[in-house]
């Protein structure tokens, strides 16, 4: 045993590792575990889920990521509907194991200590594989240098760039330390981790032996999502660690950028959705990139009204979630009941939160993503007057918002203020309204599962993937959502779900008013009156649901797919 940074809390530790992985997956940000809060949003959500069915396939992979002590943040929204950012308050001993081991990486010439922690991820047969917290918070090391894992997306440049050579040569460098000598395939989740690919040509000189390892997913279109570093700050804190003879090929601009680092040194490259590879491939040409569509983990979002459900009915989906395409079989009786209950759970939970007072029997819409410009979170509620008159002719509407903006996202913040300003306005006896403050892993497994519809309304061609509609799926709910990243392959008008600007080509970029105008007149003639009117279809539509995308668009199939054309091939 030995005591904590702060000198009191009591720690675990452990100085050896049993395990023999072939494949390291690094990721800025990893939602393993609703208690462990060092994930903002989808990316770590799909990075957790990602290694969960790499357990549940028996997969030999070992998870790498930062320790954020102080999380992304709490949200807290005031009456105004002005976002206040607050630490998280984690404590890393209660949840992770200290190992016995630390290495370091030189910034700006000054040696940085690094320290694991690691947690355990067993799969539905038993196996279990851990994923590594890199922490440099401890007495040895600086100020400056123990904040580099506190906080996640915080700081300035030079504070990412530390932090992305802490994951991505820190973490090539603890595996070694770790005894992980089998490892021969990198896999990195977006630009984040690109660093690592330093370390393996530094030690050779050889592209080519550093491509034959390494596997880069580009998980965005949107330019912010690629991190670029001004080359003078890049070359100050890398020093020799930063090649010249390669600058051409990984910098723009004069800048150094992160994905074309992960490009440059990779085999294989994929996107998240098969729009999205293409959209990837006309950002990055030169480049072979091919896709492959994001999943979730069927048993973390699977709600545990469906969970008894499938038990009963399809045996065997925990261990292969194909099985669910046998959802057809389900009497739709059974399946309404289930979403009753979980609806039930939603709405008492709304309550309690809000005293809003939603009901059990009103059609209930949810929206809960990253509140961004990009993604039109308020498309929903542009003119407010035609939604109450819908609701008030075709049946009453209850709305829940949930999501985050980032701290430096000031029109995302202003959208989330919009939002409580037209709730306060907006109910009434037709339409009630809330927006859920700390959209978190237990929230969101609430949501997907006890609403009536879920709704997602990016600008074409700005979402990469989604993720949040197939876990809406897994419980048969339906999306409403634009044609665009994951929706374009898992869309079946009026069967899976219905489309947004379904009139416009999907290469087309979305033009709001159309948009708005398809969504109020779908949401008028078709959506609620099959929900008020026409239970039995209604029904139907969420049974296909699950038959048809909850079967497909899950992590087993994901994983699978990485194993054939990534790790072992």
């Amino acid at each position: 045993m030995v005591e904590d940074a702060g000198g009191e809390e009591k720690v675990r530790t452990v100085s050896v590792l049993p395990y023999n992985p072939k494949v390291a997956y690094f990721s800025m940000e990893i939602g393993i575990d609703p208690d462990i809060p060092t994930y903002s949003g989808g990316l770590g959500v799909l990075a957790g889920d990602t290694i969960k069915s790499c357990a549940d396939l028996n997969v030999p992979l070992v998870g790498i990521t930062l320790l954020f002590k102080d999380g992304y943040f709490d949200q807290r929204v005031d009456e105004n509907g002005n976002q206040v950012e607050m630490p998280v308050k984690f404590s890393p001993a209660s949840h992770l194991t200290l190992i016995a081991r630390e290495t370091s990486v030189a910034i700006e010439g000054k040696p940085v200590k690094i320290r694991p922690w690691y947690y355990l991820v067993e799969g539905v047969s038993g196996y279990r594989l851990p994923v590594i917290f890199l922490d440099t918070d401890f007495p040895e090391n600086g100020e400056w240098e123990r904040s580099l894992t506190r906080f996640l997306y915080g700081g300035d440049n030079r504070y990412r760039l530390a932090q992305e050579i802490v994951l991505g040569i820190g973490g090539f460098r603890i595996l070694k330390e770790l005894g992980f000598t089998g490892v021969y395939r990198f896999h990195m989740n977006e630009g984040h981790a690109s660093l690592l690919t330093l370390e393996l040509y530094n030690k050779t000189r050889n592209v080519d032996y550093v491509r034959k390892q390494c596997v880069f997913t580009t998980h965005t279109p949107v330019p912010a999502g690629h991190d670029q570093f001004d080359l003078t700050l890049a070359r100050s804190l890398l020093g020799s660690m930063l090649p010249e003879e390669i600058i051409p090929n990984i910098t723009f601009e004069n800048r150094l950028n992160m994905t074309k680092l992960g490009l440059f040194f990779s085999h294989y490259i994929n996107g998240v959705a098969k729009k999205h590879g293409e959209v990837s491939r006309e950002m990055f040409p030169g480049y072979s990139i091919d896709s492959i569509t994001n999943g979730v983990h069927s048993l973390t979002w699977v709600s545990e009204p469906f969970k008894k459900l499938f038990d009963r009915y399809m045996p065997g989906w925990r261990f292969d979630p194909y099985i669910l395409r046998s959802a057809f079989s389900i009497p739709k009786k059974e399946i309404w009941q289930a979403h009753m209950e979980a609806k039930k759970r939603l709405i008492d939970f709304v309550n309690e939160k809000t005293n809003v007072g939603m009901v059990y029997d009103a059609f209930t819409i949810g929206f809960a993503r990253r509140q961004t410009a990009y993604k039109r979170p308020d498309l929903l509620i542009s003119d407010p007057n035609r939604l109450v008159g819908i609701a008030r002719e075709k049946g009453s509407l209850q709305i829940i918002y949930a999501g985050k903006a980032h701290p430096k996202d000031t029109i995302g913040k202003e959208i989330i203020r919009k939002i409580v300003e037209t709730q306060r306005e907006l109910n009434n006896d037709f339409v009630k309204m809330v927006f859920l403050e700390n959209y978190d892993i237990r929230m969101a497994q609430l949501l997907v599962a006890g609403v009536d519809l879920w709704l997602n309304t990016p600008r074409r061609p700005m979402e990469a993937s989604g993720t949040s509609g197939m876990k809406a799926a897994h419980n048969g709910v339906p999306q409403f959502s634009t044609l665009d990243g994951w929706w374009i392959e898992g869309h079946i008008e009026n069967i899976t779900g219905w489309s947004i600007g379904a009139k416009h080509k999907e290469d087309s970029e979305s033009d709001d008013d159309a948009d708005r105008e398809d969504l109020y007149s779908k949401l008028e003639n078709k959506i609620l009156p099959k929900f008020y009117g026409d239970r039995d279809n209604w029904i139907r539509t969420m049974r296909s649901c699950i038959a048809i995308n909850a079967s497909f668009f899950n992590t087993q199939r994901m994983v699978e797919q990485y194993v054939l054309n990534a790790y072992f091939m």
